[in-house]
Formats: C-alpha cells, sequence, structure tokens
C-alpha cells in the first residue's frame, strides 16, 4: 500500500477495490458492480462478508454487534445510520447480527449488547458498549479513526 490508495470493501458486491486517497471525499464507484463505495448507509454482515470487511479493508470499518431481541440496540439503530451518514466519507458502519450469526461474533467476546468496535485490516482498534446517541457515536469513532 502507498499513502495515496488504500482497500475498501464494496457494502454491495463485497469485493476489495483499491481506490486513491483523494477519492474518498467524492463519489467513487465499485470497480466490479459500479455501484457507490461510500453509501453512508450501514451494511448488514453475514459470516463470510464479515470476514471479507473487517480482514480486506484499510479504511475503517464500525460494526454494531446487535441483535433484534435486544431493545437498546433497535432504540440506537437510527442514531448510528445518523452516524453512518455523518462519517461516511471517513469510516464504513456496518452491523453484524449476534443472534443470525453467533459463530461470527463469538470470537470478539461480546458479552453485552449493543457493542460497537472499530476495525482496520482485521485489527480491532477500540469498542465501546451501550446505546449511544448519534453525536456521541460520531465523537467516539472520530477519537479512534
Amino acid at each position: 500500500m502507498t499513502d495515496t490508495t488504500m482497500h475498501i470493501v464494496c457494502p454491495h458486491c463485497h469485493k476489495t477495490n483499491r481506490i486513491a486517497a483523494d477519492q474518498l471525499g467524492g463519489e467513487a464507484n465499485c470497480g466490479n458492480c459500479h455501484q457507490p463505495l461510500l453509501t453512508g448507509e450501514p451494511v448488514a454482515l453475514d459470516a463470510e462478508s464479515f470476514g471479507k470487511h473487517i480482514g480486506r479493508s484499510q479504511f475503517p470499518v464500525v460494526v454494531d454487534f446487535w441483535a433484534p431481541w435486544c431493545g437498546p440496540c433497535r432504540m440506537m439503530a437510527p442514531a448510528y445510520a445518523q452516524a453512518a451518514q455523518t462519517l461516511r466519507t471517513k469510516a464504513q458502519f456496518a452491523k453484524l447480527d449476534t443472534e443470525a450469526h453467533p459463530q461470527t461474533a463469538a470470537p470478539f467476546n461480546i458479552r453485552s449488547i449493543p457493542t460497537m468496535a472499530v476495525f482496520r485490516e482485521g485489527k480491532e482498534l477500540a469498542r465501546i458498549s451501550g446505546a449511544l446517541p448519534a453525536g456521541e457515536i460520531v465523537r467516539w469513532v472520530e477519537s479512534v479513526v
């Protein structure tokens, strides 16, 4: 990797793209499916796509570990989506349903939900648990990335 390019995994087809850093503020599209790479919307991940986004992306990925039965998770969802839009050129936001994909979440020892974690190139940079408003999510992510 040079200082001018990075790998970003497409939120639509989950293919890895190399993108110039100066394109992050613009409308960069996937070379495979031609959809926008930076949508500003959380991406729903499954076991396969989780590994691709977490392991291959040099662009920070913020993952919300949640479950459909979790009241605080459902209450935080709109704030998480708002933070994703605010930080669309700084991080990709994603969600992993721990109920549907427990084996994917298990290695991360998620003890309470919602838990958010920031990853880059397969490494966890930080995590925080509990439902937060959008402004606090944005401040926390900016302090990490």
